[in-house]
């Protein structure tokens, strides 16, 4: 790092550059998985400059309140927080999603989701020129969100538990110009939902209970255990959301559930067991099973 005081008392300034090596070494001495992506990013949160501007002026000086403000966050990535929980706020499908304590932080293997039910949504609008979305433990809202973002035709409910993450999505719903097409909504899973719906989406906690403690630390003491603990067998609110969903699903509706990727065929038996069919299935990133498609039985 360049570190140059002059007599008279000025600061010391820092080069763009040889700050970001600085923190990615440290990263690297931690053994953090993606140092070169988390230095930038906190780079960036830190002093507002991408990486073009590091590419193209690596000597550009950085002040030193900008120097201690990103040491401090290498700091707090090196003690095992998420680099989106420092910074407040994710992409997903395209969209800046900024994350609340009492949310998940959205995660790239949950687009699979999205993927799936865009073609339904934009079947639906063809044939009725609108459609309805209920998105289950919505969070941040980061499905129905990005659903409506691509299918100016929907409207959504976001439905959660928390009221702070219902605070949370409400204000990124206002952020991205999407708040006169979404709804927020306390309740447990269905209890208090009304009406009938095109498309039911939902990312629910699916970790068995005793396998929460065994997650990785930048799970385990950062996302909210409420947004990750299953039950027992991991499987409570499927259950729950299985049992209750018909009278809430139009006739040629939808239902779109991430799993964990073993639980394809015990999610499979809760919803036929209710009443519905298996019509479609995804895979993550890996190539493994992370998201059904549900219809009502025929």
């Amino acid at each position: 790092m360049s570190d140059r005081a002059s007599k008279s008392g000025a600061l010391p300034t820092f080069g763009i550059e040889a700050l970001f090596r600085e923190g990615r070494s440290k990263l690297i001495s931690a053994g953090k998985d993606e140092p070169e992506i988390d230095a930038a990013v906190l780079l960036e949160h830190a002093t507002g400059h991408g990486a073009l501007t590091r590419l193209t002026n690596p000597q550009l000086v950085v002040s030193d309140r900008q120097a201690k403000r990103f040491n401090h966050l290498i700091e707090r990535r090196i003690n095992g927080e998420p680099v989106h929980r420092i910074t407040g706020v994710r992409e997903f499908y395209g969209l800046p999603i900024a994350i609340g304590h009492d949310t998940l932080v959205p995660r790239p293997d949950t687009e699979i989701l999205i993927d799936m039910a865009i073609p339904v949504l934009r079947k639906i609008t063809r044939a009725k020129g609108d459609c309805r979305i209920l998105d289950l433990g919505t969070g941040t809202g980061a499905i129905a969100l990005a659903l409506l973002n691509e299918v100016p035709e929907a409207t959504a409910i976001g439905v959660d538990i928390s009221m702070s993450a219902l605070t949370t999505a409400k204000a990124n719903a206002e952020a991205l110009g999407l708040e006169t097409r979404f709804t927020a909504l306390q309740s447990n899973w269905l209890e208090n939902v009304e009406g009938q719906f095109d498309l039911i989406i939902s990312n629910p906690p699916y970790i068995e209970k005793g396998h929460v403690r065994e997650l990785d630390i930048e799970v385990r003491d950062h996302d909210p255990h409420l947004a990750l603990d299953g039950g027992i067998d991991g499987l409570d609110a499927y259950a729950m959301i299985a049992a209750d969903a018909a009278t809430h699903l139009v006739e040629d509706g939808a239902i779109l559930v991430e799993i964990g990727w073993t639980q394809k065929d015990a999610v499979t038996t809760l919803f036929e067991l209710e009443g519905f069919r298996l019509v479609n299935f995804g895979t993550d990133l890996a190539g493994r099973d992370r998201a059904l498609c549900f219809a009502l039985q025929s």
